[in-house]
């Protein structure tokens, strides 16, 4: 409980200085503001608890606020709906957690690795598990990211490979946003993981091993992947922009469909066009002609 409020306590003090004074609708007292973002008496009055109360709050010391209080205080700070629904994580106001358990290994039913098959050259698509682990990926996926499968089991991880990968740095030209992102939704996870030790073994061997990503853990901030846009510059096609869904399954939670596509007839689907053209002749069995 005390790292979860330890967690808490970061979280509030960043996003508080990451508030708009202006965008409040708090008059003006004319004090002049010596750090950025709102004071505690300020975020206080918005959610309607007293200073001492929200104070002893950021502080992470034992309390148990209402889920209406919690509400009003991620409204007052501004937290868009990801933001909120952290702040209830670690505040603890969602569903009662089950039993501690020893979470088992994450396999996909065979139902899921007929889709992936299936959709072997019409998209690319990813299967992402816990802490981002890569469980399965077609061979468009494979051709336009990376040979996850060609990996050690401990390193099939999206995060792990976007941070560590020379690779990926390099594929991505819009790499900061993609790593700050892929940063984010872990910091959303990490609160609710079913295996924290694995996380929190996964996060220090990327702090330690990535300014970037210690930089970004740092600043505390939360993002849930839903959809969005990849800018990369591939090594057989160019540059192309593939836009991302991502599909939950229902019954399990823990893992994300994630499924890329281009805009049709752009430059971006001609590309991909051309990578699936290169992954069937990959994958076709060589043939030798009589004579040779």
């Amino acid at each position: 409980m005390a790292s979860v409020n330890r967690e808490l306590a970061d979280f509030l003090k960043r996003s508080r200085a990451q508030g708009d004074p202006e965008r409040t609708g708090l008059p003006p007292d004319g004090r002049v503001r010596r750090v950025p973002g709102l004071r505690r008496e300020e975020v206080a009055r918005l959610a309607g608890v007293s200073t001492d109360y929200y104070a002893r709050l950021e502080q992470g010391r034992p309390i148990n606020p209402s889920p209406a209080v919690v509400e009003a205080i991620g409204h007052a700070l501004g937290l868009d709906a990801a933001g909120l629904a952290h702040l209830r994580n670690l505040v603890g106001v969602t569903a009662a957690r089950p039993p501690a358990r020893t979470p088992g290994v994450q396999r996909l039913r065979p139902g899921l690795h007929q889709l992936l098959d299936s959709l072997d050259t019409a998209v690319p698509a990813l299967i992402l598990g816990r802490r981002s682990a890569v469980l399965g990926a077609n061979r468009m996926a494979r051709a336009l990211f990376a040979d996850f499968e060609a990996m050690p089991v401990a390193e099939r991880n999206y995060t792990r490979w976007l941070f560590l990968d020379q690779g990926a740095r390099a594929l991505f030209a819009d790499w900061a946003v993609q790593a700050r992102a892929a940063v984010e939704n872990l910091r959303l996870d990490a609160v609710h993981a079913s295996d924290r030790r694995a996380t929190e073994a996964l996060v220090t061997e990327l702090r330690e091993l990535s300014e970037d990503f210690d930089r970004w853990w740092r600043q505390h901030r939360v993002h849930q992947r839903t959809h969005g846009s990849k800018r990369l510059l591939h090594p057989l096609v160019g540059e192309l922009t593939v836009e991302y869904e991502t599909l939950s399954l229902p019954g399990d939670s823990e893992t994300t469909v994630f499924l890329y596509t281009a805009a049709p007839g752009s430059a971006s689907a001609q590309a991909l066009d051309l990578l699936a053209s290169w992954t069937l002749a990959e994958a076709a069995p060589a043939r030798r002609r009589p004579g040779d």
